[in-house]
C-alpha cells in the first residue's frame, strides 16, 4: 500500500502545482490586459487634449486673441 499511497500524493502534489501554475499564469495574463487597457486610455486622452488645444488656438486665431 505504501507505493499506491506515494503515488497519490505525488498526483495530488502535481495537480496542485499545475493549478496553481494556471491560476498563477492566469493572473498574469490579466495584469497584462489591465496595464494595456490603461495605455490605451492614456493614449486616447493625451490625443483629446492635444485635439482640444488645437481646437482652442484655431478659435483664438479666429477670433483674433493672437495678434
Amino acid at each position: 500500500m505504501g507505493f499506491l499511497d506515494d503515488a497519490k500524493e505525488v498526483a495530488e502534489t502535481t495537480g496542485r502545482k499545475v493549478k496553481d501554475a494556471f491560476e498563477d499564469t492566469a493572473d498574469r495574463i490579466g495584469d497584462k490586459i489591465d496595464e494595456h487597457k490603461a495605455e490605451a486610455n492614456v493614449k486616447k486622452a493625451e490625443a483629446e487634449r492635444d485635439s482640444v488645444e488645437k481646437r482652442n488656438e484655431i478659435k483664438e486665431d479666429l477670433r483674433g486673441d493672437n495678434k
